[in-house]
């Protein structure tokens, strides 16, 4: 599709939207502004606008919906899949300057925020009053807009679910810079089609959104988490379903490797509590007293040494579980620290976790290259990691193509589906396309056309 190329006059009437020291362009424009979190796809904007308000941000999509401009809304930049890469160059619209927590009310359990409010930020301010924002990605730096357009999980999605589940309204300015308001403060709402859910997960191709409603929790009083040593991965992943059987609950139950586990400790250059044992889940329990904790986590433990655990330890200080869930945070980070890597964020159904992880361990020897996971054996999220290492260009392509083809075929057969919380950007559409089948696309593609009918917001990503 052809788009208008920007001219001077164009910046300068951009310009008079914001102030001159908020738009970008020429050597301004950062390289980091050229990619995500992968860097897999590079593109450069022909101009960055960092608004602040609703009225700044309608402004802008009218200009473009006019003069026919595509408009990339972007966070903190830390997506995986390309969704905030502006592909078509025009306007790359950064959202960290709406940062604003305009009400936390403590009546209706709401908070009322901008999405450029960072994810660890917001959990430290409702941490001070006694609540809980539950959506936890491993992300930290993330803005709350992004993870409203990816509807991230995180590690206590097995009990409390998904950003979907927490978002009750939003603000939300349309292509043509029109200004929607979708659900609100309340817990209920059988209000006709349900828009709002539609915006959800659509990583900025179908609105901006400029203000959000989400819910809260009251914080438990006690949590304690459980490390448990095995003797391979298979052995872990294979106590899984029967946590779950036992009519067991946990907030979060993590697998990991030590290969990773010691590539992330050396990343922070702390000590983890052990690493001697090849595999281990990690098992989280919340609670409002110490023994409703004892006589869960107490149920669980057994389950696990029948089947296989070498043993289980016990993080019940605060010191001991910062430094089990720090070092799980930076898995990523260590991992693209030791090398180039390509990512793969299925979810299966959770009996068929350990079948999934099993299938990668042979592809890894298949294809002679290394293969590195973790993830939320709980809810069936798996991040699986290709590593390039020393591979040359050409070898490296053809492999990680080799592989992921075979992971996002496998995962179809398990009747699993192609992203669990990571969205599908540029770098998944041909694995959604299918995944899900022409009329599921068709339809899909309707949606966008009615949202966004000259195709500028996000062009080219998800559909």
């Amino acid at each position: 599709m052809h788009y208008k190329k920007l001219t001077q006059a164009d910046i300068d009437h951009l310009k008079s939207i914001l102030s001159s020291e908020r738009v970008y362009v020429g050597d301004q424009i950062l390289e980091d502004y050229a990619h995500d979190e992968l860097a897999e796809i590079k593109v450069f904007p022909d101009v960055v606008l960092e608004p602040e308000t609703t009225e700044e941000v309608a402004n802008i999509m009218k200009f473009a919906s006019e003069h026919h401009i595509p408009v990339t809304p972007r966070g903190s930049g830390t997506g995986l899949c390309g969704a905030a890469v502006p592909k078509e160059g025009g306007i790359l619209l950064i959202t960290t300057r709406m940062n604003k927590v305009f009400e936390i009310d403590e009546e209706n359990l709401m908070a009322v925020v901008q999405p450029g409010v960072i994810l660890l930020n917001f959990i430290e301010t409702v941490t001070k009053l006694g609540l809980m924002y539950p959506p936890d990605p491993g992300e930290k730096s993330a803005t709350l807009g992004g993870n409203v357009m990816t509807n991230a999980g995180g590690m206590r999605a097995v009990q409390y679910g998904v950003t979907r589940d927490y978002v009750e309204g939003m603000e939300v300015v349309l292509p043509d810079g029109e200004v929607i308001e979708l659900g609100g403060k309340v817990v209920k709402n059988s209000s006709g089609y349900s828009l709002k859910d539609l915006i959800i997960g659509s990583e900025g191709t179908l609105g901006i959104i400029t203000k959000l409603t989400l819910r809260l929790v009251p914080m438990p009083k006690k949590q304690v988490s459980l490390l448990i040593p095995y003797a391979s991965l298979d052995d872990a992943i294979d106590t899984v379903p029967k946590i779950i059987n036992a009519k067991l609950v946990p907030t979060a139950i993590e697998f990991m490797e030590r290969d990773v586990i010691n590539a992330a400790t050396e990343y922070l250059g702390k000590v983890f509590p052990d690493s001697s044992a090849p595999a281990y889940l990690l098992l989280t329990f919340y609670g409002n007293s110490k023994s409703e904790l004892e006589e869960v986590y107490e149920q669980a433990a057994q389950v696990c040494l029948q089947n296989k655990a070498f043993d289980v330890l016990i993080a019940n200080t605060k010191e001991r579980q910062d430094s089990i869930w720090e070092t799980r945070g930076t898995f990523l980070e260590a991992l693209k620290a030791m090398s180039h890597l390509e990512e793969c964020d299925v979810v299966v159904p959770r009996n068929k976790v350990a079948e999934f992880v099993k299938f990668t361990d042979g592809l890894e020897e298949k294809y002679d290259i290394r293969i590195r996971s973790f993830g939320h054996a709980g809810d069936g999220n798996l991040h699986i990691y290709i590593l390039k290492d020393e591979l040359v260009e050409e070898i490296w392509q053809t492999k990680r193509l080799a592989v992921m083809d075979e992971m996002y075929q496998r995962a179809k057969e398990l009747k699993g589906q192609v992203s669990g919380e990571h969205g599908i950007g540029t770098a998944k559409k041909p694995y959604l396309h299918d995944s899900l089948g022409l009329i599921q696309i068709e339809l899909m593609r309707k949606i966008k056309a009615s949202f966004d009918p000259l195709n500028i917001l996000n062009p080219g990503k998800v559909v």
